[in-house]
């Protein structure tokens, strides 16, 4: 039977009582999608005990307006792991994994910023700070991460490996619906139309010949781009359609 979580306190003490067992771990923002679900069936078949997250982290949000809009789907969030087989759900309020605020976070060292870094103030300090507080309280053998949001994964990775942290970062490929569109918590927000239209970024990352053609082709395409740029061997994007900001990434040709 799945149980859920929505305090520290109480999720410590199962913990405790999990002792040495080995865990596989997902942690996600909620309203989940096929990508997720993806994710948790690999955790499934590779771990004997699957502990998933579900929180929003506000810390990583830089417009409170996207913080507010994001979208929170928790009965069908829980309907869906369980039918997938998790054991253990943690799905805390802002106020318990930050009871002091946010006094203390993590933060990469000073340098260029690029991508996420350079147009989410504060994103990347968020997201080492709350998946630094997960990992500690889950004290997973394995935790599970999609390659859509690629920068992401790397500076956990990163971060996994500075720490000696004894959770193995498991990278997982992206999934997409048949019009090449990778799966999004954030497709949500856009209509039917819209979700045709933003099959164009993964068209546009694999057929441009660089990053500049590749551009030129969601421009064209009536999408907003924030940034088409080649690290890692990736060519990552982030765009704007009706409102709602999408990212995908490729490897480069």
């Amino acid at each position: 039977m799945m149980r859920v979580w929505d305090n520290v306190s109480a999720w410590q003490e199962r913990r405790r009582a999990l002792g040495d067992r080995e865990i596989g771990f997902v942690p996600t923002m909620g309203a989940l999608h096929y990508g997720h679900a993806s994710l948790v069936e690999r955790c499934r078949a590779e771990n004997p005990v699957v502990v998933i997250s579900i929180f929003v982290n506000p810390t990583q949000f830089n417009d409170p307006r996207d913080l507010e809009k994001y979208p929170r789907t928790l009965d069908r969030d829980l309907a869906l792991v369980e039918s997938l087989g998790v054991d253990e759900v943690f799905a805390p309020a802002a106020a318990e994994l930050y009871p002091h605020g946010y006094r203390y976070r993590l933060a990469p060292a000073a340098g260029t910023p690029i991508m996420e870094a350079a147009h989410r103030s504060g994103f990347i300090e968020g997201v080492l700070t709350v998946v630094m507080k997960l990992l500690n309280l889950v004290r997973a053998r394995r935790a599970y991460f999609g390659e859509k949001d690629f920068q992401q994964l790397r500076t956990v990775k990163e971060m996994v490996e500075e720490f000696f942290l004894p959770t193995e970062i498991v990278p997982c490929p992206t999934v997409r619906a048949a019009s090449g569109l990778a799966e999004s918590s954030r497709n949500e927000r856009l209509s039917p139309a819209g979700r045709e239209k933003a099959a164009a970024l993964y068209r546009a990352l694999t057929n441009g010949r660089d990053s500049g053609e590749a551009r030129r082709i969601l421009e064209a395409e009536g999408l907003t781009v924030e940034y088409v740029e080649e690290h890692w061997g990736r060519r990552l994007a982030a765009v704007f359609l009706e409102g709602v900001r999408l990212i995908d990434n490729v490897p480069c040709r």
